[in-house]
């Protein structure tokens, strides 16, 4: 573009927005040239680190999942532009897919960072400043497994048979597998953990749910075209983001929490109180996003014999 075009395209953008164009590139002239730590908010980014204790692991734990909600954010974002796109073309389905599933790939292979990262004796004795907390509070990765499948199949599966297109919301959100987690079975109470989660949550996830009702990845691909759904590619880029969330995420957290966890004695809780091996183990809960695109056989096996991988198709 020659600066006569460029100068031309300027009066146009404000012209049309109903602004005087000479005023723009005034306030241009007398602009700061953007910096690096200003359009990124460095100083701020690196304000939000607060530890409890004293103990110096526990600033690694800190700015790990504080790493993991920015991410969460990226997968989000993407994750907006498949639901919001009409009429998507499998090219950019697939795109968004694999970039999602690259988030989930870093976040995977960065447990190694908590794994190994964290010295046991201290990491027992800085989550105790933590409790009831926990990352099974993270709201955005509610909204990452809303925003991925239709609600029945993040339903606890001893509760999907009453579950259906009528059912309210209210109710859906209950019985959701991880609000099963939540509850104290011998006393039939609340715990603490999911009180506070549903205070911060509830309203905002609802919302969610009611947004993503029909425009969740499953949905979206099920609406596509006949010849879009048999699109090799996509049923790939679907499959592997199914494997990568479900088993391959959750297996590289499952592993790195035992190493902390199974240091206790006695009987082993998370932070939050729950039994965190039945809760996190996709072989209990048999969280599947898209299930019509596996086997039979690769969903009676889901998290036992598929840990490692799954079968591309060509």
């Amino acid at each position: 573009m020659t600066r006569e075009e460029l100068l031309a395209a300027i009066d146009k953008k404000y012209l049309d927005m109903g602004q005087d164009p000479d005023v723009h590139l005034s306030g241009l002239l007398h602009a700061e040239p953007m910096k690096y730590w200003d359009f990124i908010q460095v100083d701020a980014l690196l304000g939000l680190q607060t530890q409890r204790t004293q103990l110096p692991d526990e600033m690694v734990f800190i700015m790990y999942h504080q790493v993991n909600e920015l991410v969460f954010k990226m997968i989000l974002w993407e994750m907006q532009q498949i639901a919001h796109t009409e009429n998507i073309l499998p090219e950019k389905f697939v795109m968004h897919l694999m970039r999602i599933s690259r988030y989930f790939d870093l976040l995977s292979n960065s447990f190694d960072i908590m794994g190994e990262g964290m010295e046991v004796e201290q990491y027992m004795k800085f989550r105790d400043t933590l409790t009831p907390a926990s990352g099974f509070q993270s709201g955005q990765y509610r909204k990452i497994e809303i925003a991925s499948t239709e609600l029945i199949n993040l339903i606890d599966y001893r509760f999907r048979e009453t579950i259906d297109r009528e059912t309210p919301y209210e109710h859906a959100y209950n019985n959701m597998y991880w609000q099963v987690a939540g509850n104290d079975h011998k006393t039939g109470k609340r715990s603490k953990l999911m009180v506070n989660f549903d205070e911060k949550y509830k309203k905002e996830l609802i919302a969610w749910m009611k947004e993503y009702n029909t425009i969740n990845l499953w949905t979206k691909f099920k609406q596509l075209p006949e010849a879009y759904q048999q699109n090799t590619a996509l049923i790939n880029a679907m499959r592997h983001y199914d494997h990568t969330v479900n088993i391959s995420w959750v297996m590289h957290h499952y592993h790195a929490a035992a190493k902390y966890i199974n240091s206790e004695k006695g009987n082993p809780k998370a932070t939050g109180g729950s039994d965190w091996q039945k809760y996190m183990h996709p072989k209990y809960q048999k969280r599947i996003f898209f299930p019509a695109l596996w086997s039979e056989e690769e969903l009676k096996n889901w998290g036992i014999t598929n840990l490692e991988g799954y079968k591309i198709l060509k």
